[in-house]
């Protein structure tokens, strides 16, 4: 049984929030969304992948060093998020810097402390989490239920890119990989598709994917990217990319493009080792960063930074936690105002060279939002130390942390998401639309 959520006033603030935005300015990123508690209007400005019109992210006002949006509020205005902000503690502020991963199939008394002590951000889980829809609906509940007395709902995600990274239960029919979509060379194929796992999701109360993939496969002996890929060139992956993430969008699942600034022409697995990619930025700029470049430009709202060391960008630091990346290439070349995550820093390309805590703050230092740690509590609870030892201490000052926290408030906001329990997916109705689009477009 939920706790009585009206005797929490922290909700109530958020709730009052959510109320207020749909007349106020949330510069430029109005776009309505549906979450596992319901239906909202579909986006006015849905124009198709490749639309020559579509609104580029605006600038983040609370950096004061980037030019100011014309859209945003004048002073003495609403803004939800700032407001959101300026009530949270720092604790609750450092907890929106991390997502962790949880061991087992059930809430747990370690998933109780990241939510009531740690404030966490988010959850990810993966295939060892989600056994069976009754199981995976009751989990994503009870961890609902038990940050009812946060003042900011939780990212609940999974990397579900369909072919050989599903996270879904079994009762639910197979999605084809990104490579076999991408080879009918019909994007409305990939926004049906990542439609209709949006609907698995939002069924089950899940609200991010760390998908589309927009690596090109332009290395064939690449151990960890293949049919992860939706093809071979900027153009095929950038038009899959985008209409895969809106498909997700118009279902009101967050999208995360990854892993920037590109993991195809690599041939070591970053799950194990650091890859080490010799291209320099001109090579980037012409196929790597296209897909990417494209998909900023479309709206896109999360970025996930691949492990990989650019000695010709940064000789020093990987991709990872690089300012010459994350901030000089992603947010200011790219114009990328949106929030940026690290690929899970319990990986080998991140473990074998250096100390995890550290390269959490590092990757905050250099423009990141939100640290993904997938795995091992002491390696989560270590990173969530050494942030809060940083924030204490005056590495990462007040005014930075509240740079970094504020994107995702108003992601968290623009998408509509609540602690308000899932009622479950329609596996029916969702495997009759898998069959009928792989019919359609000759999907084998």
């Amino acid at each position: 049984m939920r706790p009585d959520w009206k005797c929490r006033p922290a909700v109530l603030i958020f709730l009052a929030v959510i109320l207020t935005l749909g007349g106020c300015s949330n510069r430029g990123t109005s776009e309505p969304a549906k979450n596992g508690a319901g239906t909202v209007p579909q986006r006015a400005d849905s124009a198709g992948p490749g639309h020559s019109d579509a609104t580029s992210p605006q600038p983040n006002p609370r950096n004061s060093s980037e030019s100011q949006d014309p859209s945003a509020p004048e002073s003495g205005s609403a803004d939800p998020a700032e407001e959101l902000l300026n009530r949270m503690t720092m604790a609750e502020k450092i907890g929106q810097l991390i997502l962790v991963g949880m061991e087992g199939t059930t809430a747990s008394e370690q998933t109780r402390k990241f939510i009531e002590d740690a404030h966490v951000g988010g959850f990810i889980f993966y295939k060892d989490n989600i056994k069976t829809s009754r199981q995976s609906l009751a989990l994503f509940n009870r961890l609902k239920q038990d940050n009812a007395a946060n003042p900011v709902p939780l990212f609940l995600s999974v990397d579900e890119e369909g072919g050989r990274v599903s996270r879904m239960p079994g009762d639910f029919s197979d999605i084809p990989s990104a490579a076999a979509i991408g080879g009918t060379g019909r994007v409305e194929a990939a926004e049906a598709l990542y439609r209709l796992i949006g609907k698995e999701m939002t069924g089950f109360g899940l609200n991010m994917d760390f998908a589309p993939v927009l690596d090109i496969h332009s290395n064939p002996d690449n151990p960890v990217i293949g049919d992860r890929s939706f093809g071979n060139t900027a153009k095929r992956v950038g038009g899959m990319g985008i209409a895969a993430m809106n498909g997700l969008k118009a279902e009101g699942v967050i999208p995360v493009i990854k892993h920037f600034p590109g993991h195809g022409d690599t041939s070591v697995d970053s799950h194990l080792g650091l890859p080490v990619l010799s291209h320099d930025l001109n090579r980037l700029r012409q196929l790597e960063l296209l897909p990417f470049q494209n998909a900023i430009r479309e709206g896109a709202d999360v970025v996930m930074i691949a492990h990989l060391l650019l000695p010709k960008l940064d000789p020093k630091a990987p991709a990872s936690f690089s300012e010459a990346i994350i901030h000089d290439l992603l947010r200011k070349e790219l114009d990328f105002q949106g929030v940026v995550i690290s690929d899970d820093l319990t990986m080998g390309a991140i473990t074998q060279h250096y100390k995890i805590e550290e390269a959490a703050v590092r990757f905050i230092r250099a423009g990141g939002n939100i640290a993904l740690v997938g795995h091992d509590p002491a390696k989560q609870e270590a990173v969530i130390q050494a942030i809060t030892r940083a924030v204490e201490q005056g590495e990462i000052s007040g005014e930075m942390l509240d740079e970094r926290v504020y994107p995702i408030l108003q992601l968290k906001i623009k998408y509509g998401l609540t602690d308000k329990p899932a009622q479950g997916a329609d596996q029916k109705a969702i495997n009759a639309g898998i069959a009928d689009v792989l019919e359609t477009y000759e999907i084998r």
